[in-house]
């Protein structure tokens, strides 16, 4: 279970996170939403342990993520929004290469089965000739090479057609009831919270979001 307890982040003299607080299930889909800075994205940078909160606590199963900063990092899995892959390496070896680099070693067979449940099937085939829907779902599945149990995704379908945001969704859904993984993401596609995630947080007071999600009846809580 993932605890946060009334963490605060500022950059400079604006106050981005105040007093923001949740608890989430294993294997739970939780959706993110808010205006844009709002605080998603420093959020989940604070939950991957890239960035340090100035105030409040973390646990991941009763760790504290100050105690334990390591052994939390190689649990957490983190996809942000603008792509991070080689366009010149194929699918295939971008996953050999993420997987050399990863703390953990689960082979170029499981990597491809990886791929294969997301219906990305172009293994041999050089990244700058696939689609956005493609080069999303390579993104994701090369933060799943060392099995995290807790998974955080900033937009991951931004841009990509329908079909795609379908099959991501679907797997991500299978990851969780499967695996137990928990899983945060952030999105402005509300039918896609709608369909895909068991509850929302609401980063802020937002009147928009909150009607927004009233109207789908979609029960939201607010940060």
């Amino acid at each position: 279970m993932l605890e946060v307890q009334a963490i605060n982040k500022s950059y400079k003299k604006k106050m981005v996170l105040k007093n923001v607080s949740l608890s989430i299930a294993k294997g739970e889909i939780v959706g993110l939403v808010g205006e844009n800075g709002a605080g998603k994205s420093t959020l989940l940078q604070i939950l991957a342990t890239l960035m340090q909160p100035d105030a409040g606590e973390i646990y991941w199963d009763e760790l504290s993520y100050r105690q334990h900063y390591q052994m939390i990092k190689q649990k957490v899995g983190f996809v942000p929004q603008d792509l991070a892959i080689w366009e010149h390496f194929s699918v295939e070896d971008n996953m050999r290469y993420f997987e050399q680099l990863s703390w953990k070693r689960m082979g170029i067979e499981a990597c491809k089965k990886i791929c294969e449940a997301m219906q990305l099937t172009h293994w041999k085939e050089p990244v700058s000739s696939l689609s956005g829907g493609m080069k999303r779902k390579l993104n994701l599945a090369i933060s799943l090479i060392h099995q995290p149990e807790l998974l955080l995704l900033d937009e991951p379908t931004v841009g990509i057609d329908m079909r795609s945001k379908q099959e991501i969704g679907r797997f991500l859904q299978q990851l969780a009831s499967t695996q137990g993984t928990t899983i945060i993401y952030t999105s402005h596609d509300m039918n896609e919270i709608e369909q895909f995630t068991d509850r929302v947080l609401l980063i802020g007071r937002d009147r928009y979001y909150e009607e927004l999600l009233s109207t789908k009846g979609i029960q939201v809580n607010c940060l």
